[in-house]
């Protein structure tokens, strides 16, 4: 199962999901659906968005974990 960070990443840098979306480009509701998990797939373009704004790299914010 893959699971997103992308919440520990935004408390890390301190900036808030509403700028992260600023930034990026894509709405508050689509992020809020990544972050929660929620989200079927991703684009590359918007997942180097995310990485270019919070400086991290895809596995910061993407983890693989064996499904229990």
């Amino acid at each position: 199962m893959i699971t997103i960070h992308l919440d520990l990443l935004l408390v890390e840098r301190k900036m808030t999901l509403t700028e992260l979306s600023e930034k990026v480009g894509v709405t508050l509701q689509n992020l809020s659906v990544l972050k929660t998990g929620r989200a079927r797939a991703i684009r590359f373009s918007t997942l180097e968005a995310i990485c270019e704004a919070l400086d991290c790299q895809p596995g910061d914010i993407l983890k693989w974990e064996p499904t229990p």
